[in-house]
């Protein structure tokens, strides 16, 4: 018998002991041997909880029980949990978790920690999406060109619907916190953070580079509004937000920001709290990964894939997908400043003569040409200026906004979104 204890039993923990308990015989055969919770442990053990197993309040109790084979790490945080792991594999345990804070920090700490011992996150990134054994199995034979996801339920939800029924981003944000999609500080979802998290873990697979959230650019999509949706769809475009790695000679892009693609994309097309994920390798060309990203289940059933894969192999795949040492050390993250992109620019000016031609001209002087324009007239005095460039550097972009944010015809800040073709 294989004893598991799961440490956080919310939401996520009351799934997996419950998908072990109801689907026992189907797990235990796929295993080759019979799995079973033994503990479970809580903050709070005054709250009632839909499980069948013991409850501790107690970590020691677990960590220190030479019977238990696998801790399933479900707490949430970053420090906390990582002590807690750290621990439960320097006493000889496997571990599971769904953490992606914890592995956005510490995923290369904890490979050094683990030695030989497994550590399952497939739970981590997109939920009940196999992505991490695609891209640690499934795709081990390519050099990975890019990857794209949508990998947040949460702003994806949000912008489906703003894009399919015109409903207003502070609207539509307090209908997902009333529906559970998004929390009552919302900031970690909308404000990119969570996508990034999870981004970086896959570009520690795909390309063996250690970076923190702090070393890539990170945006939300807090300033999207209708005026960005109708230029949008008058031009073929969809708004979502996209987590982004891409490999450019020896400098890998990672980035996380909302995004103009393409309608005919399919990664486009994925709406609602659906995560999707596009990866493109070398040799197999562009795969697709599409499901839930998010809830109970979802997260559980990839937490017990990991367990199941322990108990029947011995021991997992290299945590972070390779044996050996790979030749990372020449890769480096690109300067968000050498990004290469198209832009959209929102400009709300003052409705008067020379504003276009000014801008027109900045941008201009700033190597920047435009791809597209629109113009919307509010009232006498005022117009919204929307524009698509042709491809060129962030750092220009940039110092081109600064300069028409200095002109005293300017009425607030230029929004700017970029484009993936």
């Amino acid at each position: 018998m294989v004893k598991i204890a799961i440490v956080g039993v919310g939401t996520v923990g009351e799934s997996v002991a419950n998908i072990l308990e109801q689907n026992r015989d189907l797990i235990d055969a796929r295993a080759g041997k019979e799995l079973k919770v033994v503990k479970g442990v809580v903050r709070d053990l005054s709250k009632k909880r839909d499980v069948n197993i013991p409850l501790t309040n107690d970590i020691d109790e677990v960590l220190n029980d030479n019977e238990i084979d696998i801790i399933v790490e479900l707490m949430g945080g970053v420090e906390e949990p990582y002590n807690v792991v750290k621990k439960a594999l320097q006493n000889g345990k496997a571990v599971v978790t769904a953490n992606k804070a914890l592995l956005a920090y510490h995923r290369y700490d904890l490979q050094k920690i683990a030695g030989d011992l497994p550590i399952g996150y497939e739970a981590s990134v997109a939920g009940g999406i196999p992505i991490i054994n695609a891209l640690k199995v499934g795709l081990s034979a390519n050099q990975i060109v890019a990857i794209k996801g949508i990998i947040n339920g949460t702003c994806n939800y949000m912008l489906t619907k703003m894009i399919n029924e015109g409903v207003e981003f502070d609207a539509i944000l307090k209908e997902a916190q009333n529906l559970g999609y998004a929390e009552a500080d919302p900031t970690f979802d909308i404000g990119g953070f969570d996508a990034a998290h999870k981004l970086l873990i896959l570009a520690s697979i795909a390309y063996g580079i250690d970076s923190k959230p702090e070393d890539i650019l990170i945006e939300g999509i807090e300033n999207i509004n209708s005026y960005d949706i109708e230029f949008a769809k008058e031009f073929g475009y969809s708004i979502k937000l996209l987590a982004i790695a891409k490999k450019i000679g020896e400098n890998i892009e990672l980035r996380v920001h909302p995004v103009l693609i393409k309608s005919s994309q399919m990664i486009s097309k994925i709406d609602g709290v659906m995560n999707g994920i596009s990866v493109i390798g070398d040799f197999v060309g562009e795969t697709l990964y599409y499901g839930a990203g998010a809830g109970g289940n979802a997260t559980a059933s990839a937490v017990v894939s990991d367990i199941v894969e322990i108990v029947r192999a011995g021991q997992s795949s290299p945590m972070l997908g390779f044996k050996k040492p790979f030749k990372s050390e020449n890769l480096k993250i690109l300067p968000t400043d050498e990004i290469q992109t198209k832009y959209y620019l929102r400009v709300d000016v003052k409705d008067e003569k020379g504003v276009l031609a000014k801008i027109s001209k900045t941008l201009g002087d700033n190597n920047i040409s435009i791809d597209t324009f629109l113009q919307k007239h509010i009232g006498n005095e005022e117009a919204i200026l929307l524009f698509s460039t042709h491809n060129c550097f962030e750092k220009e972009i940039k110092k081109a906004i600064n300069e028409i944010e200095k002109y005293d015809f300017i009425n607030q800040k230029v929004s700017m979104i970029r484009i993936e073709d």
